[in-house]
This record gives C-alpha cells, sequence and structure tokens, in this order.
C-alpha cells in the first residue's frame, strides 16, 4: 500500500532483476498483466468460480465503488461493475468469493492505524454475465473487540462462509473472526483468534483446510481447522514490487499473486499435488515462481526475506551516506 512507497524508488533498483519469470502457458489462469489503464492500484483478486479465468479485483483508494472482472487470457477488463447502495469508498483492500456465490469487498485499509472506529465490508452476488453493470450491494459496518486497527486481508471460508481479516503490523496482526452470519443495522464485531505476521492479503484454499497469508517478501500457509491456525510452512511466492494481493486458482491447481502499479502483473505459482491446498508448494511449470523466493521455515534467511533485509539495508545505506555528505 502507499505506507510502502516511502523505499519503493531505491528499492525498485534492487529489484529489476530479481522477478521471477512469468508462467508461459496456453489458456486460462496463467500468468498475465492487468492491460486496463483504470486499474493501477490492483490491491486484492479473486478467482470466479461462475466464469473460469476470470479474476476480480478493484483498486486500492480514490476511485469508486468499482470492482472489475479481468481474463487472465489477455489481461484485458471484460466487465466494470459499478456497487449500488453503499457510500464512498475509503480504503478497499480485499476482496473474496463466498460459498453462497457472493463476492465480499473489504473497505478495511486504515493507513493511520486506527484512525477510524468501523470499517466495511460490501456483499453483492457475483454477476451470472460479464458484462458493464450496477449491482446493489448490502453494507455491513464492521469493528474489532480489541480497538481500531489497519488490515488489507479479508477471507471468506469456502465450506462455512464465515468472513475473516488479518490485521496489518509489522511486528505482528491478528487473525479475526467475524459473527458467524454477517447483519445489517447493528455492528458485526471481529474478534481476534489467532497471531500473523506482516499481512498484505490472505486466501483459503478451495476445500478450507488451508489458509495462506502472504507479506511484502514472503508467504506462509496455514492449516487451519475448526475456525483457528495450525501448523504453517513456507509458500512459495515471487518477489513482487509491491507485493499486494494472492489467490487461489479456482481448481485449487495454484497460487495468483499481484501486485499494485499501471500494467501489474499477475503471477501464477503451481501447488504440487493438484488442487484443494495443503502439501508443498511448487514454482509454475515453466519455471514461473521460484524456489529461492521462500524461506523453509529453519530460522535460515532465504530468497525474499534475505532480498528483502538487503533492500531495506541498501535504502538505510543510501540515506546513511547521504546524511554524512550533507553534514560535510
Amino acid at each position: 500500500m502507499r505506507s510502502y512507497l516511502t523505499v519503493s524508488g531505491a528499492a525498485a533498483l534492487l529489484l529489476a532483476g530479481a522477478a521471477p519469470a512469468v508462467a508461459a502457458g496456453d489458456g486460462a489462469d496463467r500468468s498475465f498483466t492487468i492491460e486496463d489503464p483504470r486499474i493501477t492500484e490492483s490491491s486484492g483478486l479473486a478467482a470466479s468460480r461462475a466464469h473460469p479465468g476470470i479474476y476480480w479485483t478493484h483498486n486500492d483508494s480514490d476511485d469508486g465503488p468499482y470492482i472489475y472482472a479481468v481474463d487472465s487470457r489477455t489481461g484485458k477488463t471484460v466487465a466494470t461493475i459499478t456497487l449500488r447502495g453503499v457510500g464512498q469508498p475509503r480504503d478497499v483492500e480485499a476482496i473474496s468469493l463466498g460459498p453462497d456465490g457472493n463476492l465480499y469487498v473489504g473497505d478495511i485499509g486504515d493507513n493511520l492505524n486506527g484512525s477510524w472506529d468501523h470499517v466495511w465490508i460490501y456483499r453483492l452476488p457475483e454477476p451470472k454475465e460479464l458484462k458493464d453493470a450496477t449491482v446493489r450491494a448490502t453494507q455491513f459496518d464492521v469493528k474489532y473487540a480489541d480497538g481500531p486497527r489497519n488490515a488489507e486481508a479479508l477471507m471468506v471460508h469456502p465450506t462455512t462462509g464465515r468472513v475473516y481479516i488479518a490485521s496489518k503490523n509489522e511486528d505482528g496482526g491478528g487473525l479475526y473472526e467475524g459473527p458467524a452470519e454477517l447483519t445489517t443495522g447493528a455492528t458485526n464485531v471481529f474478534r481476534r483468534v489467532g497471531e500473523v505476521p506482516w499481512v498484505t492479503d490472505g486466501a483459503f484454499s478451495p476445500d478450507g483446510k488451508e489458509l495462506v497469508l502472504r507479506s511484502y517478501f514472503s508467504a506462509r500457509g496455514y492449516a487451519f481447522k475448526d475456525g483457528r491456525l495450525g501448523a504453517d510452512h513456507a509458500v512459495q511466492a515471487p518477489l513482487q514490487r509491491q507485493a499486494e494481493s494472492v489467490t487461489y486458482t479456482a481448481d485449487g491447481s495454484a497460487l495468483m499473486f499481484g501486485t499494485e502499479g499501471e500494467r501489474s502483473d499477475v503471477v501464477r505459482v503451481d501447488i504440487a499435488g493438484g488442487s484443494g491446498g495443503g502439501g508443498s508448494k511448487s514454482p509454475s511449470k515453466d519455471g514461473g515462481g521460484a524456489s529461492s523466493f521462500a524461506g523453509d521455515g529453519s530460522g535460515e534467511m532465504k530468497g525474499s526475506t534475505l532480498v528483502g533485509v538487503l533492500v531495506l539495508a541498501a535504502v538505510g545505506a543510501l540515506v546513511f551516506t547521504k546524511r554524512r555528505r550533507n553534514r560535510g
């Protein structure tokens, strides 16, 4: 998000040659570039189940009540949906598809990390036809039981339909569980049920047995049962200039990782073993994800974690050098 842009300029110089190769297979659900010039801050991704190969996304802020259907075969927008019946969005950060066939849009960002006493979730039926349309959405007021906070990850469990939010904090955030059913006319209180790292997005596997959470430099998978996090492991993730989003493909065979910016890339990383989730992760069959971009859980810094540290160290070194020159 924008709070990260303070280092992105310097980081981009170091990351220019570090991105993994893009998957190049034919057909849907391959790596693609978002071509729509209106989409400059893609902050969330959700794979359509009604329209194979289509991914729903949205801008971060300063856009309006819009979501976009992007075809992974071409990278082109095939439908723009205007949400009716909601207020002016503030900071839309996530989108997820529930088992009820509804899309859930999370207006849950808070750059000032607790300046808003409530945030919103918008729910609307996934359109049956891919065409520009205005769709009535339901708006839900949301608060956290332990006070306001910033968040960028909203996930709807694919079997229970329960909504979860992961807060974003450099020192670690929390996983928050919503009520069994969201209601209008009253505040929906989300309660902390687990501890998570610095999170920019997350996604449940299609079978609901695994939750993947990503950050700027890495991703981890967690066993998920009875609404609680279990054992975790490293997940292959591409190194992207501003890592913002993740979703499973509809068949569970791969993860799709997105980033912000004009003509931003969405990178496919295949999952070993096929569908559902769980199990070890592997890069795309043509080298699309890169095994060097994830840790092994042993405590040793590898891949994206190491690169992230090097990026921040390099930025710090540049600032330190500049200060010394200014003093001279």
